[in-house]
């Protein structure tokens, strides 16, 4: 393969990429539910405008994202070092 379209097949996988990942759903939590307006409190106590809501169910686990995150940091780390080892050994 020539040198000269590793950039442009970079670039194209890159940006098809990016196409694709364009048409993920985004991740708004609902209840499925419909929203209605909500009602005003007259009370001076703060709380929560709805019951139940799926963000006030509890604590959140984040120790799979720590350790995925710093997997793939790992991964990539080592993917950047491996290139430039092979690049300083083709000149």
């Amino acid at each position: 393969m020539s040198v000269a379209r590793r950039p442009l097949l970079t670039a194209t996988a890159a940006g098809s990429l990016l196409c694709a990942l364009w048409f993920v759903p985004s991740a708004n939590a609902t209840d499925g539910k419909p929203q209605s307006a909500p009602a005003r409190s007259t009370s001076a106590a703060p709380g929560p405008e709805t019951e139940g809501a799926l963000a006030d169910t509890g604590t959140v686990d984040t120790s799979p994202y720590l350790f995925g995150g710093t997997a793939f940091l790992g991964l990539g780390a080592g993917f950047v070092a491996f290139s430039v080892r092979r690049a300083r050994q083709q000149y």
